[in-house]
């Protein structure tokens, strides 16, 4: 977690992204924005990277930024890219599939403290249910 002028961030890597619980202990921690930079995989990217971020951005009626890395790295990896500001209402704002440059959208900390407000899911969540405990198979 950063606190900064600009709001508080929520700090995390591509891989997080399949573990919800992550960023769901992040925002109730008090995030308003989740960072999400990556090295997605190509063949993964297609697939899970947009549907992720939106999950992670709906979930938790969260902004999410996340830059990513793309095009053929070393030893032949081939990362998505697909660099894409979220809005918590999980509509992509922002986002440049390949190549160098800067994404720019607008965070709207007043729209997300309305819509929390309005369709308040953070504070129904049941603590209970987050810390699980993995039984041995």
């Amino acid at each position: 977690m950063a606190r900064t002028p600009l709001g508080v961030f929520g700090l995390s890597i591509c891989y997080d992204l399949r573990f919800p619980e992550l960023y769901r202990h992040l925002v109730l921690a008090g995030a308003q924005v989740l960072f999400v930079p990556s090295a997605f995989t190509a063949y993964t990217g297609r697939f899970h990277w947009t549907a992720l971020l939106r999950a992670r951005a709906i979930e938790n009626l969260a902004y999410v930024v996340a830059p990513a890395q793309w095009g053929l790295h070393h030893a032949g990896r081939r990362s998505y890219g697909h660099t894409s500001v979220i809005d918590p209402w999980g509509r992509i704002v922002a986002e440049r599939a390949s190549g160098v440059g800067v994404v720019i959208a607008r965070i709207d900390l007043a729209r997300q403290a309305k819509l929390r407000r309005e369709l308040p899911v953070l504070d129904h969540v049941r603590a209970e249910l987050m810390s699980p405990r993995r039984k041995s198979v």
